[in-house]
């Protein structure tokens, strides 16, 4: 079984509009937070920073801690191919340093096509990982969480 993986997102929200990332896969598009695995000797956010950095093209302002997600791959639809990933995810709050145009960075991940703005109240519209999140945000549930095992 692989290691449990240290994971550090970023949430950008901007007049009523969240920033992510734009991804397909076979079953069509999906967005996901910014961010990504934290390295060795790196603290959760030097990560966000390099993640957002290569991810989204842009520098961000970490914020403070806002949620936390695990995700056991066995335990989820996609058990096929993640039934040995155990990932905990911490969430911040971000923001863009200044005036930036967020784009693909410069080592988006394999499924990653582009980044886009979302209307908060249009997020259910979109398959968007993790759904649980995108609960909270849209209920404007801004009280800090664990959000636990989650898809």
């Amino acid at each position: 079984m692989k290691p449990i993986r240290n994971s550090a997102k970023a949430i950008i929200i901007e007049e009523n509009r969240l920033l992510l990332t734009k991804n397909s896969d076979e079953q069509g598009c999906f967005y996901l937070f910014p961010g990504g695995g934290q390295e060795k000797g790196e603290e959760l956010k030097a990560a966000v920073v390099r993640e957002c950095l290569e991810e989204i093209g842009c520098q961000v302002e970490v914020g403070d801690i806002v949620y936390i997600r695990e995700y056991i791959g066995n335990n989820h639809e996609f058990a096929e191919w993640d039934y040995d990933v155990h990932q905990v995810e911490f969430y911040f709050e971000c923001r863009l340093a200044g005036a930036q145009t967020p784009n693909n960075g410069i080592n988006p991940d394999d499924n990653q096509v582009g980044v886009e703005w979302i209307e908060i109240d249009r997020l259910h519209e979109k398959r968007i990982y993790p759904r649980q999140l995108v609960e909270q945000l849209v209920n404007k549930q801004s009280k800090p969480c664990y959000l636990g095992d989650s898809n």
